[in-house]
């Protein structure tokens, strides 16, 4: 990796501190360490300075780090987000496949990050997430997986539903074709379920937006693939199916 300028957006003095202090140790290719404590402050310098790569704290006084970057305009650096430990922001972050640290941070992850810089395009999906911040509605959203050869990017509403099968994943697309990932169920569960997604089997979650109707103990998709519903998760489906829902359940 070239030399580089890198940018810490925090508020914390104490939290800013430590993270400078662990790059001069740990990262040789970064040039200059420069440190701001607000999101207009930080905009000030970017504009000025053009920093190669911004370890951001998602959460500052004066917005949050999403706030600041749909203010920048062309994103040309890359982005490293920093937070305590919030499950909320961790899902969005995985969900976008966004490079982030959990504070206090670990010294082997910032090693890990700071691999990942050098080895990633700066702006690619972090302007996915800003356009998932964006969409009219979550069906429009995209899900974004990094593979070894590259990275998916899928609408949700192109995705049928997920079988797990071991610690793998099949992402059945709307259009009749399937992709493996190396996720396994678990995660995808985890990042999707607030997201119109659910969990109907050990094996298998499924998108409400393809689902045409219930029928005994199994979802009926519009393309008239059946789903399974386990046993003990059918009065959750039930209910699960008609929130906020008009369709016909054939049980």
């Amino acid at each position: 990796m070239k030399q580089v300028r890198a940018l810490i957006v925090e508020d914390n003095p104490f939290m800013a501190t430590v993270l400078h202090d662990m790059l001069l140790q740990h990262a040789s290719d970064i040039a200059a360490i420069d440190v701001v404590h607000t999101g207009h402050e930080a905009l000030a310098f970017i504009a000025a300075s053009k920093p190669n790569v911004v370890f951001l704290d998602i959460e500052l006084p004066d917005m949050t780090g999403f706030e600041l970057l749909q203010q920048v305009g062309e994103i040309s650096f890359k982005t490293v987000f920093t937070t305590s430990h919030s499950h909320y922001a961790i899902k969005a972050f995985r969900f976008n496949a966004l490079d982030y640290l959990v504070k206090p941070i670990n010294e082997s992850e910032l090693k890990e990050a700071i691999q990942r810089i050098g080895n990633t395009t700066p702006s690619v999906d972090v302007s996915l997430a800003l356009q998932n911040l964006g969409a009219k509605s979550v069906e429009e959203q995209k899900l974004v997986l990094p593979t070894q050869t590259g990275t998916l990017r899928f609408a949700l509403k192109q995705i049928t539903h997920i079988e797990g099968v071991r610690n793998y994943s099949y992402i059945y697309l709307s259009n009749g074709t399937r992709e493996l990932s190396s996720k396994n169920l678990a995660y995808f569960e985890d990042i999707l379920l607030d997201k119109s997604f659910f969990r109907s089997h050990r094996s298998y979650l499924v998108n409400k937006y393809h689902i045409g109707a219930l029928k005994d103990d199994q979802f009926v998709l519009k393309n008239g693939v059946e789903i399974p519903i386990s046993r003990r998760k059918k009065t959750e489906a039930n209910s699960w199916f008609f929130k906020n829902e008009c369709a016909t359940s054939l049980w």
